[in-house]
């Protein structure tokens, strides 16, 4: 609106209309934030524990001291969670991390689940 400024009122976009709203009236939505989803590791026999560590570094981008950790947390409980993310991008680290465990000939199992 030119001029004025201060006027907050203003009429609705149909021309056929000429009821005022309040523009200062604000409408709290709430926005639901996205699922996130956890990676898991499964520990196996077949696995080295060197390549779980590795891959925790490479594909989840983790610090030597916590992929040691991790894979200890693996290896000791039967999983873990090697990070947390939106679906989609879980499904493609768990992807790619079987991808990668198979070319090397283990059979490292990685799954998905809601956290």
């Amino acid at each position: 609106m030119a001029g004025g400024g201060d006027d907050k009122r203003r009429r609705t976009d149909d021309p056929g209309e000429h009821r005022e709203r309040d523009e200062s009236v604000l409408v709290k939505e709430r926005t639901k934030r996205p699922r996130r989803f956890k990676v898991l590791m499964h520990n196996d026999d077949f696995t080295p524990m060197e390549f779980v560590i590795l891959v925790l570094e490479q594909v989840f981008h983790r610090s030597k001291a916590e992929a040691t950790r991790i894979m200890l947390t693996v290896h000791n409980e039967g999983a873990g969670i090697a990070g947390v993310y939106s679906r989609e991008v879980a499904e493609t680290k768990a992807a790619n991390t079987i991808q990668i465990a198979r070319s090397s000939g283990y059979p490292l199992l990685v799954t998905t689940e809601p956290e």
